[in-house]
């Protein structure tokens, strides 16, 4: 039985990797979260977990961490707040460089306080209207957005959902790197004497909500700088911006990723269930030939893993065994 119950655990984590990795499974119509939320419902289902240990093995910081810094971005967003950011590019830079340099700046700097991923899915359109007006090949300004978005999200945990699961704190900044790298790539576009055509973009923003949402979230940070637990932090913030009488909360609602949720929810389930059968203390121990104490091992192992099934289920699979290497806290930056 206990077999049985070990094939069951790993056919389950498999089957919901592949779908997370290649996010779809042919005929059916089933996403990652989906997938996720299966995989962990099947883990209960058979008998891996009992349903107290399934609530157990969620992390309902992340989750509540997530959510707050959701709504935030979605007020942002509503507000017209990136559109009154790229406005502000548009009328203060003349050359092409200057203008990578304020993409790259203000892309790592909003990714390093919210989610990474919402920042390339707002600023690219308004980038590229802004550049296709300006008359400037796109492709290296929406290659800035996307390098500065990951490096500034690396900055603190609210960057990326990774960094929420792992609660790792960097202070190391490489946007310059970021810009002077595109810059040379692409020499043509930026080492010239033209100045940039002045564009007049549209700005339909609500003036009240802007302030609200960027008090609210200059106040957050704060707050977590002063070592608030950022959990209570982001709900708490993001709860207050739905107290309005300007902006109908379905409008809030809409643009929340709330798939994303079940599929932490599932995956953290998944592992757990992985970990409690499959993942035996002389299995973590026999990884130890991995060497993933080797900080340079890890990263590689990390970069291929999350190239397969993407960060976040990597992040919660490695996470298994960093607790058996001799420097687990520095293992958990990677």
């Amino acid at each position: 039985m206990a077999d049985l119950t070990l094939i069951a655990a790993g056919a389950i984590f498999i089957a919901t990797y592949a779908v997370v990795a290649v996010g779809k499974v042919a005929v059916y119509r089933i996403d990652r979260a989906g997938a996720a939320l299966l995989g962990g419902s099947l883990m209960v289902g058979i008998g891996v977990l009992t349903p107290e240990e399934a609530y157990r093995a969620i992390d309902f910081d992340t989750i509540t961490l997530l959510l707050g810094m959701m709504i935030v971005v979605a007020n942002l967003r509503v507000s017209g707040f990136f559109r009154l950011v790229t406005d502000w590019i548009a009328t203060h830079v003349s050359r092409p460089f200057t203008l990578l340099v304020a993409i790259v700046l203000a892309s790592c700097t909003l990714s390093a306080f919210l989610v990474n991923d919402t920042i390339c899915l707002v600023m690219t359109p308004l980038v590229l209207e802004l550049v296709t007006a300006a008359k400037r090949d796109p492709i290296p300004y929406l290659l800035a957005v996307a390098t500065a978005s990951n490096i500034g999200s690396a900055a603190t945990i609210t960057g990326n959902p990774q960094n929420i699961i792992i609660a790792s704190l960097s202070q190391i900044s490489l946007a310059p790197v970021a810009a002077i790298g595109l810059a040379l790539a692409h020499r043509g576009e930026f080492f010239t004497s033209e100045r940039l055509e002045k564009t007049a973009m549209p700005t339909h923003h609500h003036g009240p909500l802007v302030a609200k949402t960027v008090i609210v979230m200059m106040v957050m940070i704060v707050l977590f700088f002063l070592g608030q637990p950022a959990a209570k932090v982001a709900i708490v913030g993001g709860a207050f911006l739905l107290f309005t009488r300007r902006v109908r909360p379905q409008k809030i609602y809409i643009e929340i990723d709330w798939p994303l949720l079940p599929m932490f929810i599932g995956l953290f389930v998944v592992v757990a269930g992985l970990e409690k059968t499959v993942l035996t203390p002389e299995i973590t121990a026999a990884a130890g030939h991995l060497r993933l104490d080797n900080s340079v091992v890890l990263a590689g192992i990390t970069a291929v893993l999350s190239n397969i099934v993407s960060n976040v289920p990597a992040v919660l699979l490695l996470k298994a065994f960093v607790p058996g290497l001799d420097d687990p806290q520095r293992a958990h930056g990677w």
